[in-house]
């Protein structure tokens, strides 16, 4: 049975041709759909087009490549390093974080930046709900007063740090911190752009929140709108160390955006020895979902052979409470699963599944965009 063709990218016909060169010199079939053949040099939205089965092969290539970037040779070295971006607001949750993304730093070779965002007393409006990851402050006070009462806070989470690094209970890295004002959301966003991190890891409460931090939350909204993939810790999480799991899950709604997604899931895990478990979050029927997850789970086999890849099809009823079960009679300790951009009226009327396990569940998560 012949391959189903992939869209791999949509470019100008320039753009196109060079991709098309680079990924047939690897070996890789590839087909240009949508030129204009009376000038084919000013059509765009060209489709440059592969076999379903070599499109984790091209991503790779690609990125390897960088073909569609041409940074400054200084900022190619800049975007080499591996950086870990650490949201805190001085609380017992994200001291954990803290601590999980220094441990991961430590594990893959990156860099640390540990942030936090405070806001202003004199805009009451730009107040946001729920979790808020901001210094709470009174009205009387200075916007000084409270940077410095900020600034003392971190420099004590840098002694705490300090201290620790000092004794062996955390491994020396590199780390900096950065102070923003601000919405929290807003301003991890924004950063996150000037800061290029391979991962966001973030503290949460999880799912004792209030039901209004569904929409409030700075971890959720951060994990509906950023492109980097965001490690979510719950307050419970007994470990704060990746590398004391052994149990990852990994979310498949069974289309394209997965694959894309799966691969950028193992090169954030590379080097760690974890068991890979997939499960299904489709709502068609158990014999539709075996069949597909055995077809997907074979597929990540082929393509990732030193994996050890199994898959569990949930039981039918409500999504979150399998998804519970799940969790809890194979031992899983990091949930991962795709999301991907969405309007705020789609966000606030109709929550991701990724924004609805935030809030629901004390297992970890990791949230990777689908870029689609």
């Amino acid at each position: 049975m012949e391959d189903k063709l992939v869209t791999l990218a949509i470019h100008t016909f320039e753009k196109a041709q060079i991709l098309k060169t680079i990924l047939e010199t690897e070996g890789i079939e590839v087909y240009i759909h949508n030129v204009n053949q009376i000038q084919p040099v000013v059509s765009a939205g060209v489709r440059v087009r592969i076999k379903e089965s070599d499109l984790p092969h091209a991503l790779r290539i690609i990125e390897d490549n960088k073909w569609f970037e041409e940074p400054k040779e200084e900022e190619a070295k800049v975007n080499a390093v591996k950086k870990v971006l650490i949201p805190i607001d001085f609380s017992d949750y994200s001291a954990k974080a803290c601590e999980l993304g220094i441990n991961y730093a430590h594990a893959v070779g990156a860099e640390v930046m540990i942030m936090h965002a405070y806001f202003s007393p004199y805009f009451p409006s730009a107040i946001p709900m729920g979790d808020t990851l901001a210094y709470q402050v009174n009205e009387e006070e200075s916007v000084q007063h409270i940077l410095q009462r900020v600034r003392i806070d971190m420099e004590n989470i840098c002694t705490h740090i300090n201290r620790k690094m000092s004794s062996g209970e955390l491994p020396k890295v590199k780390y900096d911190y950065v102070l923003r004002e601000g919405l929290p959301e807003e301003e991890i966003i924004a950063y996150s752009k000037e800061y290029h991190p391979t991962l966001i890891v973030m503290g949460t409460r999880g799912k004792s929140q209030k039901d209004m931090d569904l929409i409030g939350s700075v971890t959720g909204e951060v994990i509906e709108v950023n492109r980097v993939p965001v490690l979510a810790i719950p307050e419970n999480v007994p470990f704060t160390d990746l590398r004391d799991a052994k149990n990852i899950a990994f979310a498949t709604s069974f289309n394209q955006r997965d694959l894309v997604a799966f691969d950028e899931f193992m090169e954030i895990i590379k080097g760690f020895d974890l068991n890979i478990h997939l499960f299904n979050i489709s709502t068609s029927n158990d014999e539709w979902n075996e069949i597909r997850l055995t077809g997907v789970r074979e597929y990540f086999k082929k393509q990732y052979p030193h994996a050890h890849i199994s898959h569990t099809v949930l039981a039918d009823g409500d999504l979150l409470l399998a998804i519970e079960k799940f969790v809890r009679d194979k031992q899983i300790d990091v949930i991962a699963l795709s999301t991907y951009r969405r309007n705020i009226l789609a966000r606030m009327f109709n929550p991701s599944i990724a924004r609805k396990m935030l809030f629901h569940t004390d297992t970890p998560l990791l949230v990777i965009d689908s870029k689609k």
